[in-house]
């Protein structure tokens, strides 16, 4: 990380330099014997010191060390500070017994040096507060750079993230379909290059409409047909403003790949999944008859759709979950979510 120059405003400089002159000079003014050019040389003196310290400050702590940085105070930087400013306390104060020389120089001197140090000190303490806040920042800018560059990675290779056993299982479907001369073997063929051009088309988006997704999600459901032969069933009841709405793609196809993964699917009882639109949400349902050989899995393809949908939205997806039933909630995501 670049350390870039302290910058603080002139007219926050000039203004407290002028107004601590004015300060100083308050126990003069309060005096029975006031005298106007002591209080005025005496203001002009400390304002001069001020300006300089605050110049000093600003260029001590801009320069880059040579050490590694640390967010504690420099004492090697404050301390050469603190005696610089006595030197030029000491010099202003020589000019102020010269234009006032009928003034008792040795008296006030302690006086004049302990109220330069305490300047210098507020000063220095000020800029270095400020100094650490701007570094602080800066290092939270990279860090949330750095992750966010971490999850826009992530989130490319989920959405790159394939099955590679649907295909598998796909040839295998389609090699039985031909070896016993099923006349829907074409159409398998023409559904599982569909699917694939639909994969190919969609993984560079973050969204697509629903419409586009239940495209796809049919024709997984035609080969997943072909491949169990009734095996289970699927409704739909989403309208068409539910259909006119965005999803990460994949994620309906994801949602009935991981019902057919983990449940049984038979014709002698068929498994029947549900989707349908409620309060704002778009619900999978299907009913829990699992697989015992299953227990296992790692749940790959739910992670891959709670990731997605926390990344784009910073939204989880509701899951529950009563031992009979299993549904998935999706939130809606409209038009105006999209970027």
């Amino acid at each position: 990380m670049t350390k870039n120059p302290l910058k603080i405003s002139p007219a926050i400089i000039w203004v407290s330099s002028i107004f601590l002159g004015l300060l100083s000079s308050v126990p003069q003014i309060a005096e029975h014997h006031f005298n106007a050019a002591e209080a005025a040389v005496n203001a002009g003196i400390t304002s001069v010191f001020a300006l300089l310290m605050w110049y000093l400050n600003i260029y001590m702590l801009s320069r880059k060390s040579s050490r590694p940085n640390k967010q504690g105070i420099s004492y090697s930087r404050l301390f050469k500070s603190l005696l610089i400013g006595i030197g030029v306390m000491l010099c202003l104060a020589w000019i102020q017994q010269l234009i006032l020389s009928h003034i008792n120089f040795g008296p006030v001197m302690l006086m004049v040096e302990v109220r330069g140090i305490l300047i210098n000190l507020i000063f220095y303490m000020f800029l270095h507060l400020l100094q650490q806040n701007y570094e602080n920042q800066q290092v939270n800018m990279e860090l949330e750079k750095i992750k966010s560059d971490s999850l826009g990675a992530q989130y490319e290779l989920l959405k790159q993230q394939v099955n590679p056993h649907f295909l598998f299982n796909s040839l295998n479907t389609l090699k039985a379909m031909v070896e016993i001369g099923d006349e829907e073997a074409v159409d398998f063929i023409l559904k599982l290059s569909n699917f694939y051009r639909y994969t190919l088309e969609s993984r560079k988006l973050d969204l697509i409409h629903v419409s586009e997704e239940m495209e796809i999600l049919n024709a997984y459901l035609f080969l997943q047909q072909a491949r169990f032969d009734g095996g289970f069933s699927f409704t739909s009841t989403l309208n068409e403003e539910i259909l006119h709405t965005l999803i990460p793609p994949f994620t309906l196809q994801l949602l009935i790949e991981n019902c057919i993964k983990h449940n049984v699917v038979s014709l002698d009882k068929p498994l029947h999944i549900s989707l349908y639109a409620e309060d704002g949400q778009i619900i999978l349902e299907n009913p829990i008859r699992l697989k015992t050989a299953n227990n296992n899995s790692l749940g790959v393809g739910l992670k891959n759709i709670t990731l997605r949908y926390q990344h784009l939205l910073e939204k989880p997806i509701e899951i529950i979950n009563d031992g009979q039933i299993f549904k998935i909630k999706l939130p809606l995501i409209h038009e105006h979510h999209h970027h």
